[in-house]
């Protein structure tokens, strides 16, 4: 959550004075901080993205998307949850608002007005909670339509946690709960190992699945099952998936990553079919190829690769659903 003890007083009034949503009666809950009357600006001419990996916040996450998207309106979207995020955002400056929309049913999903706020920000923040919520109440909605839109425009893009999960063309679904490493890598078809494809299409993501808290959940193991079940299940001839530490994003600017924050960030590649990837079988895939960014440099999404020493390679393997990393 937003480290609110770093507002000043006056944000923190303004805070409570604008606790109240807008829109009562409607299926929406709506808050906004700031001037929300819609600017025109001009478009990016480099698309940008956020992927942050849960937990803490990192503050140089909302700068820099305000600084990439030229201030304006500043619109995160959840399914549940505050408007938190407002205050602490506003408090940066740079943003005329902040705005944010809490869209918990197909029925707010589908109401001309939440469509419209999101097609109108400048930068574009999806909120951690629950993915499977975005998938059941957004997907197929114009707030889904929205989205999308506003990659084609190179607005900026973040997500954090949840709203992480589902920015690659590839994502975990969470339809039937939380699922371990240990219990992905014991049984890749496990029920719980729902993969969705195709929510979003966003620039530079269009082979990739992503993983949140990363390192405080261990979750190496199920990253290469993710990995394996694409692969295996035809949806694409190569995966790549990006791990991010909690208090960790990786800002994406034309297909160039850099690192901000005090974790990781894990970039893995598949080798080719897994050797064996059944179901109510433990998972058996050779020689995944891994990069590791702890610090500065970049990384290009497009060849794969890390810059100016950004990244530590290693190796990783699934045997007999044991991970094995070299």
């Amino acid at each position: 959550m937003p480290r609110l003890h770093r507002l000043s007083a006056v944000f923190l009034l303004l805070a409570a004075a604008l606790a109240a949503p807008t829109h009562a009666g409607k299926p929406y809950q709506y808050y906004a901080v700031g001037d929300p009357t819609n600017v025109v600006l001009p478009q990016p001419k480099k698309p940008s993205l956020v992927l942050m990996g849960g937990g803490p916040d990192v503050d140089a996450v909302f700068a820099w998307m305000i600084q990439k998207g030229g201030g304006g309106n500043f619109v995160v979207i959840r399914s549940r949850g505050t408007d938190a995020y407002n205050p602490y955002i506003f408090a940066m400056g740079g943003a005329q608002s902040v705005e944010t929309l809490v869209i918990p049913s197909r029925d707010a999903a589908n109401d001309p007005f939440v469509a419209e706020r999101i097609r109108n920000a400048e930068e574009l923040f999806i909120a951690g909670g629950d993915q499977s919520d975005y998938i059941n109440f957004w997907q197929g909605t114009p707030v889904q339509a929205a989205i999308q839109e506003l990659a084609g425009r190179k607005i900026p893009i973040g997500g954090t946690s949840a709203g992480l999960a589902l920015m690659g063309r590839f994502g975990f679904a969470a339809l039937n709960g939380s699922i371990t490493s240990a219990e992905a890598l014991a049984n890749p078809y496990d029920k719980r190992m729902t993969l969705e494809r195709d929510f979003l299409l966003l620039p530079d993501l269009g082979s990739v699945i992503t993983d949140a808290h990363f390192d405080t959940r261990d979750r190496m193991g199920r990253l290469v099952a993710f990995i394996a079940r694409i692969v295996n299940d035809g949806w694409a001839g190569m995966a790549r998936g990006i791990g991010v530490d909690v208090e960790t994003a990786l800002l994406v600017e034309d297909g160039k990553g850099t690192r901000v924050g005090t974790g990781s960030v894990t970039f893995l590649q598949s080798v080719g079919l897994p050797q064996v990837c059944k179901p109510k079988q433990p998972l058996t895939y050779l020689n995944l190829q891994g990069q590791r960014m702890s610090g500065g440099g970049s990384f290009d999404l497009r060849n794969w690769a890390g810059y100016g020493g950004a990244t530590v390679p290693f190796t990783v393997s699934a045997e007999a659903g044991v991970l094995l990393t070299r």
